[in-house]
């Protein structure tokens, strides 16, 4: 069985439902209790949730039009500060995860920002307790290194990123590091993959 544009794309807005669940839920608890709410002290804090969960949908939504759809209409290039920014914007308000940003260049192909945001996602997801991820691009090269306290980071995504899950197995949390293994394959790249300490991981990629 082979993976079609489909089943990707199912899986991949499988993801992305399931990553705009809580706090597209905030607001809706917002709403609710702003609506029964008199005391002018609790109405105040009932506003400040719904502008922050209102924020985080919003910084979502900007991240996964980049890394999954469509984002910049017909240019073949995305601006590598939006690209910075989408990141950012990711990890929402309390600063867990610092970012260390060292991209030279203005501009990016649009093949290789999916494969930049999607491992960046990949990369920050296994940074349970919060951390440091520093990314860094020149040319057809990327590098990606999170390092955190607490770093975990599942042998099933690493196999879907090496190609190695057989397609019936992917699941939506897989589907990421499944766009990005075929990203790379389309292209005739590279990725590596290591572990050089347990709370480092290092992702290397290069796009021929």
């Amino acid at each position: 069985m082979t993976m079609t544009a489909i089943n990707l794309a199912s899986l991949l807005c499988s993801r992305l439902c399931h990553d705009l669940l809580s706090p597209v839920s905030a607001m809706n608890n917002g709403i609710e209790l702003l609506a029964d709410e008199q005391d002018p002290e609790m109405r105040a804090r009932c506003v400040d949730l719904l502008s922050e969960s209102a924020k985080v949908s919003a910084n979502k939504l900007k991240f996964f039009r980049l890394a999954f759809g469509q984002a910049g209409g017909f240019s073949e290039s995305v601006d590598t500060e939006e690209i910075r920014e989408a990141i950012a914007g990711l990890f929402g308000f309390d600063h867990r995860i610092q970012l260390g940003w060292m991209m030279n260049d203005p501009v990016m192909e649009k093949g290789a920002v999916r494969v930049l945001l999607n491992l960046s996602l990949i990369a920050s997801d296994s940074l349970i307790r919060g951390g440091m991820l520093d990314i860094g691009a020149e040319g057809r090269e990327i590098v990606i290194r999170a390092e955190g306290r607490r770093l975990v980071f599942d042998e099933q995504i690493e196999a879907a990123l090496l190609g190695k899950i057989p397609p019936e197995k992917l699941t939506p949390r897989l589907a990421a590091a499944w766009l990005i293994h075929a990203l790379i394959e389309e292209r005739g790249g590279q990725l590596q993959v290591a572990r050089p300490d347990p709370n480092v991981l290092l992702f290397g990629i290069n796009l021929t």
